[in-house]
């Protein structure tokens, strides 16, 4: 079908030769390939409830930037996302999709950023399964919502949106208002990770020219698919070629 077809259509693109020994973190649950439900993991060890997350994580101010960066205490940046789920969960993927990524060229695990396209490729694929097999097991509830008596209490929610794991906590009072909100989307997860990949990737590609190197970081960042993607002239590079690169939003 059409979603087999652009797996195969996208593993046909030139990749930069570039892997870094990332910190996944993901959803994980015992049967399913993560989605709305499971506890939170990551590639050295964690494996926690997504009520503690804020016993592991925390979101950090750094002087040049506006933005939150969440960090794991005591470890720093880690990655959300495609590559998260798929390095984490390729055994929860169907018989059928995990061939499919094999064709494609993936292994088990995949390091490079640059091939997330395949990966959100791979998972489109899975996702047409999973609606399918949702609307033919479809039965219909006896009442459309269950009622609830509002009450004092804090309430965690996680979900693994396509750009990675979104946190919600919320406290309320005994009327049910919300008292206290907290949201902690992907993008800022992945934000320290995208710059710790610009450390990494540009002084290996100084050889390109300013035109192709600003292409590249542009990929570089895309590849996380962070909201300012939707910009298409967004990236602005200061390249000192003899002492300093220095990379900023335009």
């Amino acid at each position: 079908g059409m979603a087999e077809e652009m797996i195969r259509l996208v593993s046909t693109f030139d990749f930069p030769d570039f892997e870094r020994d990332y910190r996944f973190v993901s959803m994980r649950h015992p049967k399913e390939y993560p989605l709305n439900r499971g506890r939170l993991v990551s590639n050295d060890g964690l494996d926690i409830d997504i009520r503690e997350f804020f016993d592991y994580f925390e979101e950090v101010h750094v002087k040049h930037s506006t933005s939150l960066q969440s960090v794991r205490k005591g470890h720093g940046a880690y990655f959300v996302g495609p590559l998260a789920r798929y390095n984490l969960n390729f055994d929860r993927l169907s018989p059928g999709v995990q061939a499919a990524a094999k064709q494609a060229g993936l292994s088990e695990t995949c390091l490079n950023p640059f091939k997330s396209i395949i990966v959100r490729s791979v998972e489109t694929l899975f996702a047409v399964e999973e609606a399918l097999r949702l609307i033919e097991s479809y039965e219909k509830p006896d009442a459309p919502a269950v009622e609830v008596a509002p009450k004092e209490g804090i309430g965690f929610g996680c979900t693994e949106a396509p750009r990675g794991i979104c946190l919600h906590r919320y406290r309320v009072d005994d009327e049910g208002i919300i008292q206290d909100a907290r949201i902690v989307p992907p993008t800022a997860q992945n934000q320290k990770t995208i710059e710790e990949d610009f450390v990494e990737f540009v002084p290996k590609h100084l050889e390109l020219s300013d035109e192709d190197l600003t292409w590249k970081c542009e990929q570089a960042i895309r590849n996380y698919d962070p909201c300012i993607s939707c910009s298409v002239h967004f990236l602005k590079l200061d390249l000192d070629r003899d002492s300093l690169v220095t990379v900023g939003r335009g």
